[in-house]
């Protein structure tokens, strides 16, 4: 009886361990991850599929990468390695300042000039940098993520060490 229970306890302890555990295999991919969302209603405030304000989706979006973030586009503009533009890699939060009080707006890089964001009129989309409207109002980007990647973010133990991990 003591060997069974001993034998249940650590069956318990092996598979609760590895219950928030994320495989290679599991690894979300940020394409993927964006075009779920894709046509999700703004939402002021909003953080989940019901609805997104801009930095929601991307809170929504990091969290699948166990990336902890400050919750407004003000905080997040202040979060990770400041980047040029012309260094931006897939993953890199990108920020605008759309109402004259500076960064107001914010969206994640994706590459070849496009960004996906939550905009208040469209709900989630994906937009160009050198579109008129946001290349005006470009404030800057940061890095979260430790290296350069194409579509798919880094594991969570290859995020920067002042990125909290989940």
């Amino acid at each position: 009886m003591k060997k069974l229970l001993i034998t249940m306890l650590s069956a318990a302890i092996l598979f609760g361990a590895s219950a928030g555990t994320m495989y290679a295999s599991e690894k979300p991919d940020l394409k993927v991850a964006v075009n779920e969302v894709i046509g999700t209603p703004y939402k002021w405030g909003g953080t989940t599929t019901e609805g997104f304000d801009c930095s929601g989706f991307i809170l929504h979006i990091f969290n699948q990468f166990k990336i902890e973030l400050p919750r407004t586009s003000k905080d997040q503009s202040l979060f990770g390695t400041l980047v040029e533009q012309v260094d931006l890699i897939p993953g890199d939060l990108v920020f605008f300042n759309t109402d004259g009080k500076g960064v107001s707006h914010a969206g994640i890089y994706l590459g070849d000039d496009q960004f996906a964001h939550s905009s208040s009129s469209k709900g989630v989309i994906i937009s160009k940098l050198s579109d008129t409207y946001y290349k005006q109002r470009y404030t800057g980007a940061r890095r979260v993520i430790a290296e350069p990647i194409n579509l798919t973010l880094v594991e969570p133990t290859q995020v920067q060490a002042e990125v909290p991990i989940k």
